[in-house]
């Protein structure tokens, strides 16, 4: 599994010059909903790590964002989003990623996170560890909220949410040292894995934006879980709450209301 990680990574980390050298470029900005993004980068990458992934482990299937007609991923199948973070792409900003996850039987094998405006790629491989740069990486030690740096992000169809993200974010801005939301749920897990926030949650994800995170996050000696309702992550969750472990409970309990 080692040896089929480096092989991916590599292959990950050349899709991200696609996104290097398209970035100054004047970008076809489309719009699949009111704010959700695609670019021309988007296509082109996936296009490419479909091809290439293809040839590294032949017979595989592909669940990628830009083409995916399900978020069901069959029994040894690559998920993958090209660009997670469109919306910063598109304006410059460069907390951008692609994640590519290998889903084998029912689990996740391997994870690679890569985000190549910032010079840093995240590996994972399940019993193996997980690494930032080739360096092994843990979650932070962390244990009051009061001192916890907290990642969240909102969902394209903000306004079904609205009520439900505002009453979790005075909940957990009230409790916590401060809340960021840098707009990558895939990069907000491997920050989250590598020690630099202390948990990340959000609803509304697709399988392409958490599956590779949530190895990283395992990997790395976190908790990975639902919450509303507090059950074991799967990739249909509608939910995920990424921590440190330390701090599992108490961010259950804040986002999870009293009956």
């Amino acid at each position: 599994m080692q040896d089929l990680l480096a092989r991916a990574a590599a292959i990950v980390q050349s899709a991200g010059d696609i996104i290097r050298d398209q970035w100054d470029r004047k970008k076809d900005i489309r719009k699949k909903g009111r704010i959700d993004l695609v670019t021309q980068t988007d296509t082109a990458v996936e296009r490419f790590l479909v091809e290439e992934l293809g040839r590294l482990l032949p017979g595989s299937a592909f669940l990628a964002e830009e083409s995916a007609a399900t978020t069901v991923p069959g029994p040894r199948t690559w998920i993958i989003d090209p660009i997670d973070g469109t919306t910063n792409y598109a304006h410059g900003f460069p907390f951008v990623c692609t994640s590519v996850a290998l889903w084998d039987g029912d689990k996740v094998a391997l994870g690679v996170v890569h985000a190549p405006m910032l010079g840093e790629t995240f590996l994972a491989a399940a019993g193996l560890g997980a690494s930032c740069n080739g360096r092994p990486m843990r979650v932070s030690r962390t244990a009051h909220l009061a001192d916890a740096l907290v990642a969240t992000g909102f969902p394209y169809a903000i306004e079904a949410h609205m009520a439900d993200i505002l009453v979790e974010l005075e909940r957990v801005l009230a409790a916590t040292q401060g809340v960021r939301r840098p707009g990558s749920a895939a990069l907000d897990l491997a920050y989250t894995a590598a020690g630099r926030f202390d948990a990340f949650y959000e609803k509304a994800l697709n399988p392409w934006d958490t599956a590779a995170g949530w190895l990283l996050v395992a990997e790395a000696g976190g908790c990975v879980t639902q919450y509303l309702p507090n059950a074991p992550y799967d990739l249909k969750a509608p939910t995920i709450l990424a921590t440190n472990g330390h701090l599992h409970a108490a961010l259950l309990d804040l986002l999870t209301p009293a009956p």
